[in-house]
């Protein structure tokens, strides 16, 4: 075991901790980095990436049984499954990869294994079997430990029956039947993903609409996809209760239809995180926590002094994207630079199943709550010769516009390609651009961004192509 001081030590290698410990080391700072398993955390390794990979494989296998439709002529497409997730696994190792070299031209010291607060400015390391490797010592600490799937109470996710998403993602074999607990971004993706490898998909959320986080509009043109794809959708539906078989599940459910049991060779819970704050010695560090999460400020620091925590850990939203941001955010604020608190109403959220779904900003719902008097375009894909000729014409852009001063307050796409077009109207929104400006903004022709310009203009009654 040996001593070392640092200007800062990050708790946590993942998509909060690592930029943190990168935005130090660039701001001047000796920075050390703590991670028990690998580089990159829960998104690079077993979220994120290697998930998006997998639904890539899905929307192929897809695409080439619609080939015809393109005038391209498959007679038997066939798949190789182990091939599909060994292609996820080694799109993540790169990934990985990567983030260890990041580490060593920053000069950002890793040390392998559990780290957790040892008093005022340390920090122990500790092995397999609770061995002390290290202790160090930092001026400021920042803790990025993330979140781990939950379960039903009384539920143990045990990897064979009832599985995370960690499991489903390395499986060796297709099941037969997959009951996927929680409609929201995770089991809607797994959803898509198994159901076009051909699973018996049934998917259950109890909320009114699959994805209920989302604009409803939005979410009932996944449903009728995944309806007509043979996915069971079963809304409005609580889990009663899950008995477990030895080679099935049998969930007892209860929803507008009265009493019912689904069997299914295997279950996956989707039902949301809880964050990793166990034997952190955040009570001896009096760390106030919410609800299993770590409170913080505006600036990610905790109720402790040069304590400050980001990500997953910190609670909701649960994306990648906002522990980065918050992870730079923290570092900045260390470092003594100037630093503005994060909009957290105008963060993108993305769903990558077909059709995708992005959004920022305020639903059409939660818009009207607020009292507000709204101008709302909304614009087919269906319509735009880019989408006809890609043979994606499924969804739509929807923008809600403050009807006084027709500033942009939420935006809605569902369709091919929501995700990589949802950046526009975060950047559109982030500037406060008004309605006219989105619309007489020149989009190139012909592209499915211009369904953007179009459903601006809608919503005062100006799109050329409605």
């Amino acid at each position: 075991m040996h001593s070392q001081s640092f200007d800062v030590i990050v708790i946590g290698g993942g998509p909060g901790g690592y930029p943190a410990a990168i935005r130090s080391a660039q701001l001047g700072k000796r920075v050390a980095l703590v991670e028990r398993e690998a580089l990159g955390g829960i998104c690079l390794n077993w979220g994120c990436i290697p998930t998006k990979a997998l639904l890539k494989s899905a929307e192929l296998l897809r695409l080439m049984r619609r080939s015809e439709e393109f005038g391209i002529r498959c007679e038997k497409v066939e798949f190789d499954f182990a091939r599909v997730v060994g292609r996820s696994r080694e799109v993540s190792g790169r990934i990985v990869k990567g983030v260890e070299y990041l580490m060593k031209k920053n000069k950002v010291e890793v040390y392998d294994g559990f780290g957790r607060l040892a008093g005022a400015g340390k920090v122990e390391v500790l092995g397999e079997g609770g061995t002390k490797i290290a202790t160090l010592a930092g001026a400021d600490i920042v803790i990025a430990t993330g979140a781990r799937p939950k379960s039903l109470p009384g539920i143990e996710i045990d990897g064979r029956r009832v599985l995370s998403s960690r499991e489903a993602m390395v499986l060796e074999t297709l099941p037969a039947s997959m009951l996927i607990l929680g409609g929201g971004a995770i089991g809607v993706e797994f959803a898509y993903f198994f159901n076009a490898f051909g699973v018996e998909v049934t998917i259950v959320e109890m909320l009114d609409h699959l994805l209920p986080v989302e604009d409803a509009e939005a979410s009932q043109v996944v449903e009728k996809s995944f309806a007509k794809s043979g996915i069971q959708v079963l809304t409005k539906t609580k889990v009663e209760g899950l008995e477990l078989g030895e080679a099935s599940v049998r969930a007892s459910l209860s929803g507008p239809q009265g009493q019912k049991t689904v069997q299914a060779e295997r279950a996956l819970m989707a039902l949301g995180v809880q964050g990793n704050i166990e034997q952190l010695g955040l009570e001896a560090a009096q760390v106030q926590t919410e609800r299993g999460f770590i409170r913080v400020d505006a600036n990610c620091q905790t109720s402790a002094a040069h304590l400050y925590a980001v990500g997953d850990v910190i609670g909701p939203p649960w994306l990648a994207h906002v522990a980065t941001a918050e992870g730079i955010l923290a570092a900045e604020a260390i470092a003594g630079h100037p630093v503005h608190p994060i909009d957290y109403s105008s963060i993108p959220g993305c769903t990558y199943c077909q059709p995708q779904v992005a959004s920022v900003g305020l639903t059409e719902a939660k818009a009207r709550a607020e009292g507000r008097e709204l101008k709302i375009g909304k614009f087919p894909f269906r319509v735009l010769g880019k989408a006809q000729a890609s043979g994606e014409t499924e969804g739509f852009v929807k923008l809600i516009f403050d009807a006084r001063y027709e500033e942009l307050l939420g935006a809605h796409i569902v369709g091919s390609e929501a995700t990589e077009l949802i950046a526009e109207l975060g950047l559109a929104k982030m500037l406060e651009a008004t309605r006219h400006e989105v619309h007489r903004a020149i989009h190139a022709h012909p592209t499915l961004a211009e369904a953007i310009m179009e459903a601006a203009g809608a919503a005062g009654g100006d799109a050329i192509h409605l």
